[in-house]
């Protein structure tokens, strides 16, 4: 019989917690708004409570900035997060002492990242990216078979694009950089700088283009640097599909050929793509989190 894992994907705007081993394998599952810590926390407390006997060990996979550093006093926290009333708070501290479970923790899109590697578009590959574009832009992924951690943990979303002022004055939304990637391109972006949610904009609209040329910057940047062999682009905002082959166009673009893969060259349709896993790709991550806890 396969063991049961707890996943929490702890998102600003939502809490998605489920029980299982696997895509195919989900015995139970719940979501709820982000309130106040306290309340969030003890919700998810009171839905892993009831499969408590089943459980092995839960997975974190949590909006940040995150400690992720075990030797850490504040190991398992959300630290310095703009969400009012999340900073410093102890996430999985609280879960481990209440459950007595080992408790795996990463990013939110470290974990989709790994959902990705375990059941979706990254099996098989040992060094890929996943970003995320939606309420922020973040990134994330594997280098060597090993999730990308360093100094903190990455932060591709308030990467420095260049840009003509002239031709999009628009001063950005982030609150620490203003036009930085997430400022530019998030969907809080797209509403300011539009005037109406990003959903609503037509197909042929002008923001489309746009989106595309800062994305591209962006992952032009990180191919340079990371040498990926395959970005995944999730999120809200990747449900607009005409993005992706606007974004294929414009990476070979600024490439100019520089970089002679045959991967972006001759398949880039099949080297930046969707996550197999969808939405379910940041619980099923935290579930494989969960997983890799007690295997490693």
């Amino acid at each position: 019989m396969a063991m049961m894992y707890g996943g929490i994907e702890a998102g600003g705007t939502k809490f998605v917690c489920a029980v299982g081993s696997g895509p195919n394998d989900i015995r139970a599952d719940t979501q709820f708004p982000t309130t106040t810590p306290d309340e969030t926390i003890g919700r998810t407390i009171e839905f892993f409570r009831s499969h408590r006997a089943e459980l092995v060990a839960l997975g974190i996979a949590s909006f940040g900035p995150v400690d992720l550093n075990r030797a850490s006093p504040t190991f398992g926290y959300i630290t310095t997060t703009p969400k009012p009333g999340w900073a410093n708070t102890d996430l999985a501290g609280a879960l481990r002492r209440e459950f007595g479970l080992p408790v795996g923790f990463d990013t939110d899109v470290n974990g989709a990242a790994l959902g990705e590697y375990r059941w979706g578009a990254g099996q098989g590959l040992d060094t890929f990216l996943y970003l995320t574009i939606g309420t922020g832009i973040g990134g994330g992924g594997m280098v060597g078979g090993k999730l990308v951690h360093g100094l903190v943990h990455p932060e591709m979303g308030h990467m420095r694009l260049p840009r003509d002022r002239e031709s999009d004055p628009f001063d950005g939304t982030c609150p620490f950089h203003g036009d930085c990637l997430e400022g530019l391109a998030s969907g809080p972006a797209l509403q300011s700088r539009w005037g109406q949610p990003a959903e609503t904009l037509p197909s042929d609209h002008p923001a489309w283009p746009l989106e595309a040329h800062y994305l591209a910057l962006a992952l032009v940047n990180l191919i340079c640097t990371v040498s990926p062999r395959r970005i995944i682009l999730g999120g809200g905002v990747m449900k607009e599909r005409q993005l992706f082959p606007l974004i294929r166009r414009q990476v070979q673009e600024l490439l100019n050929g520089y970089v002679r893969a045959p991967d972006i060259l001759e398949e880039i349709d099949r080297y930046i793509v969707a996550p197999i896993l969808g939405g379910r790709a940041g619980v099923l991550g935290a579930i494989a989190l969960a997983e890799r806890e007690v295997m490693s």
